[in-house]
């Protein structure tokens, strides 16, 4: 059973064993814990039950994970799309006073546009249009953007009204224990420590909570409480009530932030092929926007595969197993969500920063020499962490593409899917503006 097993997630092919597995699927969890608390609270202002949203960010991501793992059988983990919650929360309900339950309908029906797409090959095509070098600037752009969520949840960078951003206070105790994670990490890797991420998250973890660095409040929760959201969505109310443009907002921003976080996840993992496709790919897309439906059966908002699935690739992860680990782990927090905050900030936030600084090495793969592919690249590069947004960065990436080899007379007919999303992304601009 056990070496079937093995065979089956290509264990000699991929050159992993079980405990790297087992330990990389820990160390995503441990970087993607924050969502079972995060979630909830920005859901719960529509007037969603929090204890049922808690449950329901569980039950999703480890569908989502477990899902990807056994089919697609890539490390990628799911959860809730941050970003997308707050648009379902304040745009969509509170700002247009759209009830919970029809917001979900609308998750629902962008969920199966995302089925019926990726049963007609549309979204592999979509993939297949984008340059690799554009795919290349996405890695080095996401590596960036997660380590600038972690230099924030560190204290290292900071607010300023007067710069926008700042240096933190280093004497602050959070962010001297951060720095201390972060040391601690990048020995254990120049050591080449297998699990040198999640052993620098708990020791630092063990520091916290002996120097009583780590205040948390249990967090509502339980399987129970799912009825209040579960199968509480209204379809029906979606339709009738015309929201054609919630639904593309969902529909848009999931896919392009989902292409992204895919192709940085398995450059990452050495996993794309030498012509830069991915294997299996059908069976990824087919996964994510199965995890989307579920997720609005059980009453949450769109669920994406997560960035933080890089924290388990670096740490070893390379197979499925990966992703199952991390999606049995969400199970099990929905019977210990009270307990979901006793791993700090200040533990997680040093992964985030080294995994982010050991995915610019994509950037080699960039022709910087030449304008036409540099511009392209420097703007995905740097405007996802600048917009916050992977999907952003990537359309401003797309769009100048377009531009500069149609000025040029570079025009291929055969890349007319570009062009066609170079437009889509421009009228996402214009019209919906930047989210």
């Amino acid at each position: 059973m056990v070496k079937s097993l093995e065979r089956y997630f290509e264990f000699t092919h991929l050159g992993t064993n079980w405990r790297t597995e087992i330990l990389a699927g820990a160390t995503t969890f441990l970087t993607m814990a924050y969502i079972v608390l995060v979630n909830p609270a920005i859901l719960s202002a529509t007037g969603m039950p929090l204890a049922a949203v808690t449950a329901a960010t569980c039950l999703s991501a480890a569908f989502g994970s477990i899902l990807m793992g056994i089919v697609a059988r890539y490390p990628i983990a799911l959860a809730p799309g941050m970003g997308l919650n707050a648009y379902f929360t304040y745009t969509v309900c509170l700002k247009m006073h759209i009830p919970w339950q029809t917001a979900l309908g609308a998750v629902f029906l962008s969920g199966i546009i995302f089925l019926a797409l990726t049963a007609a090959g549309i979204r592999q095509m979509i993939l297949r249009s984008i340059p690799h070098e554009l795919y290349a600037a996405v890695a080095s752009g996401i590596g960036l953007f997660i380590a600038f969520i972690g230099f924030r949840n560190a204290g290292l960078v900071v607010s300023d009204p007067a710069t926008l951003v700042g240096l933190g206070n280093i004497r602050n105790s959070s962010t001297a224990l951060a720095l201390f994670g972060l040391a601690l990490m990048v020995i254990l890797e120049v050591k080449k420590v297998r699990g040198s991420i999640l052993i620098g998250v708990l020791a630092t973890t063990a520091v916290a909570w002996a120097l009583g660095l780590v205040h948390w409040t249990p967090a509502a929760g339980g399987i129970r409480s799912l009825a209040d959201t579960a199968f509480k969505l209204d379809i029906r109310g979606a339709l009738s009530k015309g929201l054609l443009e919630i639904i593309f907002v969902f529909f848009f921003v999931d896919l392009f932030d989902n292409l992204g976080t895919l192709v940085a996840v398995t450059k990452r993992a050495g996993l794309i092929s030498a012509d830069h496709s991915i294997p299996r790919l059908n069976r990824i897309l087919f996964t994510d926007a199965t995890a989307t439906v579920f997720g609005s059966l059980t009453g949450t908002s769109t669920v994406t595969s997560y960035v933080e699935s890089t924290a388990g690739v670096a740490a070893g992860g390379r197979s499925g197993v990966t992703a199952i680990v991390t999606g049995l782990l969400f199970l099990a927090a929905i019977g210990a969500a009270p307990y979901a905050g006793v791993v700090p900030q200040a533990a997680t936030a040093p992964a985030l920063i080294l995994v982010g600084s050991m995915m610019l090495a994509t950037i080699t793969e960039i022709r910087w020499h030449d304008p036409l592919v540099a511009i392209p690249a420097f703007l995905t590069l740097v405007l996802i962490p600048l917009t916050y947004s992977i999907a952003n960065g990537l359309g401003f990436g797309v769009i100048a593409w377009a531009v500069l080899h149609l000025a040029t007379g570079r025009f291929r007919r055969q890349d007319w899917l570009l062009y066609t999303l170079a437009a889509l992304f421009l009228l996402r601009f214009v019209y919906l503006g930047v989210s």
